[in-house]
This record gives structure tokens, C-alpha cells and sequence, in this order.
């Protein structure tokens, strides 16, 4: 997936900002004398802008509509969100220099889409456990068609699938690499089965997703968890099924 456009971001935050900006009119005629203000831009273009801003948000703040009210009179709420927006893209590396974190970023759009698309409406509206839940039945799901089985799921999918035995009539394998005998083939196949096993025996068991503190919140935790399935996924997408 490609990465943010940073400087077409900003500008487009810009012109959302510009378009629902408010401006003084005076209406004297009649021989009444009124004071107000008025949209900069009409109704449909600030419309089509928010949009486009609503999808930046989603990247840039992606828990950015958790509290956003039923009634945005004149988009004031979300003004503030792209405000907040732009100064976070404009300051990025500033703010990390500054605050002594230079630690690389983790964008949860930039996953593999099997870990990300299905979930991450779930996810914008703060149902992070929820969202890591739809990414590990995506990528069960996408396994599944991919070898062409419906009988087995999850644990016993991924077992079968990365399994060192070889593939027999309606139990095709998945091969990261070519067999040639070395113990980086055995290896691969032997840390994915077991990765694999160990995300959908853990994260998938519902006793085991309680945040705490010292794991750095729900949001943290489940970021994290999303990066080990995406990480299962690029393995499932890039690997050869061999067949019987």
C-alpha cells in the first residue's frame, strides 16, 4: 500500500479549511442593518471536501470521529480535527525530535489489507479487540480459498497448510520456498506453523486480549497484535500452493 502523500494532504486539509471558513457579511437593505457571517464556499464543495478530509483523517488521527457530535453546525468539530490534522503532518519530525522518540512510526493503513480493510471502520470508532478479531477471520478466510478448503479452519488450517509433509488429495501446502533439502526451508515452515498457531491459540481466545497499562492500552496492544497478523498474511499471499 503507498504511503501518504504528505504535501497533498496538507494542501487538501487547507482547502477544506479555506472553503468553510467563515466571513462577515452586512445586509442593510430595506433600511435594515444586519451583521453576520457565512460560509466561505458553498454547501456542495464543503461537502465534497469534507469527504476527502474524512479519508485523511482515517490515516493521519484514526480514532479522529470517536466523539464526533450528530450536529457539526458549519463543520466546526471537524475544522478542529483537520487543524490537528495538519499540524501533526507538518510537525511529524519535529515532534518526535523534540519529545526524544525517533522511534519508526507503525501506520495501521500501511498493513496488509487482509489485517486492515475488513476491520478498520471497527478500529476509527475506537473497537480495537473487534478489529483484530475481523483481521484474523479475513485472513483465515483468504487461507481457506486460497488452498481451496472449507473443512478446516484456524488452528488446524494453518497447521496443515505450512505442514512439512507432503501435500496429499484435497490438503495442498503452502511453500514459502522450494524444497532444497537446506534448514532455512524446514526452518521458514516450521516459525510460520508455529507463528501461526500462536496467534489464532492466543489472541484468538477471548481470555487473552485484556489490556493492561504496562502494555500501553487497548489501542497499543491491539496494534500490535494487527502487526503480527498482517505479518501472517504477507506469508499466506506470497507463498506457492503445492498440490498432490
Amino acid at each position: 500500500m503507498a504511503q501518504l502523500n504528505r504535501e497533498w494532504a496538507i494542501n487538501e486539509l487547507d482547502g477544506f479549511l479555506e472553503a468553510t471558513a467563515q466571513v462577515a457579511y452586512n445586509n442593510s437593505g430595506g433600511g435594515v442593518f444586519v451583521l453576520g457571517t457565512h460560509m466561505r464556499s458553498s454547501e456542495t464543495e464543503a461537502a465534497q471536501r469534507a469527504h476527502v478530509v474524512e479519508q485523511i483523517l482515517d490515516r493521519v488521527l484514526p480514532s479522529w470521529n470517536r466523539d464526533r457530535p450528530d450536529d457539526d453546525k458549519r463543520y466546526k468539530w471537524l475544522r478542529g480535527q483537520a487543524s490537528r490534522a495538519k499540524v501533526a503532518l507538518e510537525r511529524a519530525a519535529e515532534l518526535a525530535e523534540q519529545l526524544g522518540d525517533n522511534a519508526p512510526d507503525m501506520d495501521a493503513a500501511n498493513l496488509h489489507s487482509w489485517a486492515w480493510e475488513s476491520g478498520k471502520s471497527l478500529w476509527n470508532s475506537g473497537h480495537f479487540h473487534q478489529a483484530v478479531m475481523q483481521a484474523a477471520l479475513r485472513i483465515n478466510s483468504e487461507t481457506q480459498a486460497k488452498l481451496g478448503r472449507v473443512d478446516v479452519s484456524e488452528r488446524k488450517l494453518f497447521n496443515e497448510a505450512f505442514s512439512l509433509d507432503d501435500p496429499k488429495e484435497g490438503a495442498p501446502r503452502l511453500r514459502l520456498m522450494g524444497d532444497d533439502g537446506s534448514d532455512s526451508y524446514k526452518n521458514r515452515h516450521v516459525g510460520a506453523r508455529a507463528f501461526a498457531d500462536g496467534l489464532y491459540a492466543a489472541i484468538r481466545n477471548p481470555g487473552m486480549h485484556q489490556p493492561s497499562p504496562a502494555d500501553g492500552g487497548e489501542e497499543q496492544l491491539a496494534l500490535e497484535q494487527l502487526a503480527a497478523f498482517s505479518l501472517l498474511a504477507r506469508w499466506v499471499d506470497q507463498a506457492e500452493v503445492l498440490r498432490s
